[in-house]
């Protein structure tokens, strides 16, 4: 079957519609990144964590990369803003590619012993359990949208979750094992991804982006909950494959 070069674009209310649901979830994310870095800075100065400090860092790149979306959206055409929004956003990805690289060569040449932290776990845990959900229902909207302003800020919340896995491993494994290498070891490729994912950003790539066609009425008619649009669009494109919800639901 051949991939649709084109789909038909939403309609406008719609449009309306995806544009309150994303800035819903980018002040969701906003909320939940500033008491995330909070928890994770203080947790990470009391035990001594460079990666709990790390952490904490990244998520405060986490909330300038969701204020970018949300100042995008917050105008009356936030399509002019895309391109400023998807610069901001590569610069978010290339400070945490920074933030953790530092990190982690400071934790591997032996800046200090980190403590065992039980609030780091469970902080690093209830991260993994809520980016996921975050991340793929921003997508989700985005790609039906046509945003790659809101695609490229759904993989930030992505790399975040990825983050939490590494933070998780690397407490787990010093608490109880004291092999204090693996969590610098696996945050610098993360750090890797946070650069590539940065380029993509910064070179507005087209992926998740569908090219919409001029309104036919029936077809808006027959597409207005907007459904068939994401998957038409997204078809043929590897990265944009229609996902399950997480979990499986």
């Amino acid at each position: 079957m051949a991939a649709a070069s084109a789909v038909q674009a939403p309609t406008r209310d719609r449009r309306a519609v995806l544009s309150r649901r994303i800035r819903f979830l980018v002040a969701a994310t906003i909320s939940y990144n500033v008491v995330e870095a909070a928890v994770a800075l203080t947790a990470g100065s009391l035990a001594s964590s460079s990666a709990l400090i790390g952490f904490g860092l990244d998520s405060i790149v986490e909330v300038l990369s969701a204020a970018a979306v949300a100042w995008q959206f917050a105008g009356r055409d936030p399509e002019a803003r895309e391109k400023t929004a998807l610069r901001l956003i590569a610069f978010s990805f290339f400070g945490l590619a920074l933030f953790v690289s530092i990190d982690a060569v400071r934790a591997l040449a032996g800046a200090g012993e980190a403590d065992h932290s039980t609030v780091g776990i469970v902080l690093a845990t209830v991260s993994l359990a809520v980016m996921p959900f975050l991340s793929w229902a921003q997508r989700h909207a985005g790609r039906e949208l046509g945003s790659r302003s809101a695609v490229a800020d759904s993989k930030q919340t992505l790399l975040c979750t990825y983050l939490s896995a590494v933070l998780l491993v690397g407490l787990v494994l010093n608490s109880t094992l004291g092999w204090s290498w693996a969590d610098p070891i696996a945050a610098l490729v993360i750090a890797g991804i946070a650069v590539k994912e940065g380029l993509a950003a910064w070179q507005g790539d087209a992926c998740c982006a569908p090219s919409f066609t001029a309104a036919d009425p029936a077809a808006v008619a027959e597409n207005a909950d907007g459904a068939d649009n994401e998957d038409a669009a997204t078809a043929g494109c590897a990265c944009c494959a229609p996902q399950e919800r997480p979990g499986g639901a």
